[in-house]
């Protein structure tokens, strides 16, 4: 019965998807009541033919995306999640459906495609891997970014596996696997590779493998070439994997606080030329990244503050003391740039200057006015900056 239902559901629901995006509201409205009635009536069929949709490159792209879309939110549901955990009678249904994606995310020449698989495959990764299922699924991912694959593909995969690690919990993949992937999404960053589209696939994953990273963190080896790769990457000739890159960096900064030492001078190197001299984007998560370290030492001197005369240890690096004299003088020149973002810019849009006065805040915050004033006052007499732009 189940097989009959879904060839009738597959021989009809490419025209029921197409009519579910009509101008016509009638019959828009009766092309979303259909899908539903699909879903209801038998939810295996119903997320099959989605996949077989969405995989079959003959079908219209504005039906396949529509499908794509449906099979990513019904997986996004907390009871269709538990629904899918119980199709077990029929596993043979959840096995086709994998390999449509699967197939859909290594072979399509559809980027729209990829890019929709790579997404509900992540989505079917967290709802099986915390179960125990799909334990085949991280290594044949792996097996594409390492095998001489179209970049099209090693770029999909990549984005899979940065999915993956959005959506699950960090204590669901074991050791063995975070390293697999770490290691695969570091050599997919590396400036060996030349295609840009796969590097920036591949540092966006490790921005969210990041959490999974506590182990290799704990290991010079390890952090010292994570670190590396990421500094490199700040560097990049295209725009937005700098941008990305140093997203990295402030994830790390909030994540790995503790272990930044041997790295933050010459993170301050990169993070300063940014400001100064790189495109708005990076420039603001250049700012960002001291405002992190700023709020972490914040948190850190405000838990402790009962502490200070005592003998205990004090988890706090001061960062922001010791790079003062360097740090401020940096942020004072973004606050040069208001007056032409001003005319650029809308109204209440967030600029350079609006991030570096931020950024000066939370150093004040950080180390106290004792020290920050005497760095500000010269700028603010040499500059003729008015008394309410300093407040500002």
């Amino acid at each position: 019965m189940l097989l009959v239902t879904y060839v009738q559901m597959a021989m009809e629901v490419t025209q029921i998807l197409l009519n579910a995006q009509a101008v016509d509201g009638a019959v828009r409205k009766q092309a979303e009541n259909k899908l539903k009635q699909f879903q209801e009536q038998n939810l295996p069929s119903f997320l099959l033919t989605l996949a077989g949709e969405l995989s079959n490159d003959e079908k219209p792209p504005e039906s396949r995306r529509l499908a794509g879309l449906i099979l990513k939110n019904a997986l996004d549901s907390k009871e269709l999640q538990w629904q899918w955990l119980s199709i077990n009678p029929i596993p043979t249904f959840k096995a086709q459906i994998k390999a449509f994606l699967l197939t859909t995310l290594t072979t399509s020449p559809y980027p729209d495609a990829r890019s929709t698989a790579s997404q509900v495959i992540a989505k079917v990764a967290a709802i099986e891997l915390p179960h125990n299922q799909w334990p085949e699924l991280i290594e044949s991912l792996l097996s594409n970014v390492h095998q001489q694959l179209p970049s099209s593909t090693r770029q999909a995969t990549f984005k899979t596996l940065g999915y993956i690690c959005e959506d699950v919990s960090p204590d669901v993949l074991d050791q063995d696997n975070v390293n697999k992937i770490l290691t695969a999404v570091v050599l997919g960053m590396n400036s060996t590779e030349k295609n840009s589209h796969v590097r920036l696939a591949a540092i966006e994953a490790l921005h969210n493998a990041l959490c999974f990273a506590q182990a290799n963190f704990s290991m010079d080896m390890d952090r010292n070439y994570i670190m590396k790769i990421v500094c490199e990457a700040t560097l990049s000739p295209e725009l937005k994997i700098r941008q990305v890159a140093f997203e990295c960096l402030v994830a790390i900064s909030f994540t790995y606080y503790e272990k930044l030492a041997p790295y933050i001078q010459n993170i301050f190197t990169i993070t300063a030329k940014a400001v100064r001299e790189d495109h708005e984007t990076v420039a603001l998560r250049a700012i960002e990244f001291w405002s992190s370290i700023c709020e972490e030492e914040i948190e850190i001197l405000e838990e402790y503050r009962d502490e200070f005369s005592s003998d205990s240890y004090i988890p706090c690096f001061y960062f922001i003391k010791k790079t003062l004299p360097f740090l401020v003088p940096v942020l004072l020149e973004t606050l040069l740039k208001k007056e032409k973002e001003d005319q650029d810019q809308d109204e209440g849009a967030w600029n350079i200057a609006m991030a570096g006065s931020t950024c000066l805040g939370l150093v004040a915050r950080t180390v106290g006015d004792d020290l920050i004033v005497p760095l500000v006052m010269p700028f603010i007499q040499e500059n003729n900056i008015p008394h309410w732009r300093v407040l500002e």
